[in-house]
């Protein structure tokens, strides 16, 4: 164990070898949990008190793959956020607009189908505008190294009338 902050002021008193001993303690790094609306941290009592249905519903959304939670090693359930976000939707698409289980998991395949493409779209034009700039720094370093003391360049005066005549020669 490494020291680094104090257990307690006065700890250590009357130990042999003197007074007070001033003793710290380092605690045990701690594991980093990101909760997100991912994580499965729900059992299915629970999802189903947040969800508003009954368990054996959601066992039965799980079989049809409406909504399909996470499963621990001992093969239990484990809803997370967005689990339950679901069911309330499976629920309301089923009650409220009279779609049927069938509909339903038609219309969450094509939502999650979406997703999917749009997440593609934004990857691709991440990808191009990186392109983009690529190009157009390859294109600035290039003219950079024209030479531009074999060509003068000079700009054409706005206003001028001068006329040239070419005649060739016989």
């Amino acid at each position: 164990m490494i020291p680094d902050e104090p257990i307690g002021p006065g700890l250590g008193d009357g130990l042999p070898g003197g007074g007070a001993r001033r003793t710290t303690r380092r605690s045990a790094p701690q594991p980093q949990y990101v909760l997100t609306e991912e994580t499965p941290v729900y059992v299915i009592s629970v999802a189903a008190e947040l969800s508003g249905l009954h368990p054996q519903t959601l066992r039965q959304y799980d079989r049809l793959g409406l909504v399909c939670p996470d499963r621990t090693a001992g093969r239990g359930r484990r809803y997370s956020a967005r689990d339950i976000q679901q069911l309330r939707e499976v629920q309301r698409l089923s009650q409220d607009e009279g779609i049927n289980l069938a509909g339903i998991k038609r219309i969450i395949e094509l939502e999650n189908q979406v997703s999917a493409l749009q997440s593609r779209i934004a990857e691709l034009a991440d990808s191009l505008e990186s392109a983009a700039t690529a190009i157009q720094q390859r294109e600035a370093t290039i003219h950079a190294s024209y030479r531009r003391d074999l060509v003068p360049y000079q700009p054409p005066t706005p206003h001028s009338s001068a006329l040239v005549v070419w005649r060739p020669k016989r």
